[in-house]
């Protein structure tokens, strides 16, 4: 799941990473907020409306620099979204996801930065970035909700639809990254997004009682 939000539309979305590997100083509050990301293998298609507006994968081919650049944009945006979701969530569920999406994509993200430092890999976003948008459109929707289930509903809503965004990106990102470091911290990053997904649809299920 700077990966901003239309819905993550570029994205990250994408993405987005749903979304540039910049130095992350930014910690969990138990964290503050950062959004990085991290790649997937790709998710089941969503046909929300919140999933629709997440952006489809870019269809220019993607080199190792783009690549780390957009994972880098994706877990920051992923990152600062949870850190601005979590004043006014209020379901417990929600709060709980917000952090750990502070948390665990601050952490993809200094793993993706240590990699680009370690393989001499200089990050650079294509022209065509499919994240930006949509951290905007999800940043810019988080801000117009009123606080309460509204507000939680909005953010799981754009969480499920760019987490999925993200991870059908990783796919074509590991399938198109020349470096094997690169290819295998993209698939080691699946897991973790696969475990936000399902998290942010349990809460979503449990709003919608």
């Amino acid at each position: 799941m700077y990966i901003v939000p239309s819905r993550f539309a570029g994205l990250s979305l994408v993405a987005v990473t749903w979304v540039a590997l910049s130095g992350c100083k930014a910690k969990e509050t138990g964290a503050t907020a950062d959004t990085t990301s991290a790649a997937m293998s790709p998710a089941p298609a969503d046909t929300s409306a919140a999933s629709q507006s997440a952006a489809a994968p870019a269809t220019t081919a993607l080199t190792d620099a783009n690549i780390v650049a957009l994972l880098d944009e994706a877990n920051m945006a992923d990152s600062a979204l949870g850190a601005s979701a979590l004043p006014k969530a209020t379901s417990a569920s929600v709060k709980s996801f917000a952090r750990l999406m502070m948390g665990e994509h601050h952490a993809l993200r200094v793993m993706g930065q240590d990699l680009a430092k370690k393989q001499s890999i200089t990050p650079q976003l294509p022209t065509d970035d499919p994240f930006t948008k949509a951290v905007q459109d999800e940043q810019a929707a988080l801000d117009a909700a009123p606080k309460g289930h509204a507000f939680d509903s909005t953010y799981i809503d754009h969480e499920i639809g760019i987490h999925q965004a993200v991870m059908g990106w990783a796919g074509t990102a590991e399938a198109q990254a020349q470096n094997q470091a690169l290819k295998d911290l993209i698939k080691a990053a699946g897991p973790i997004l696969q475990k936000h997904l399902d998290r942010a649809q349990a809460a979503q299920k449990e709003l919608a009682k």
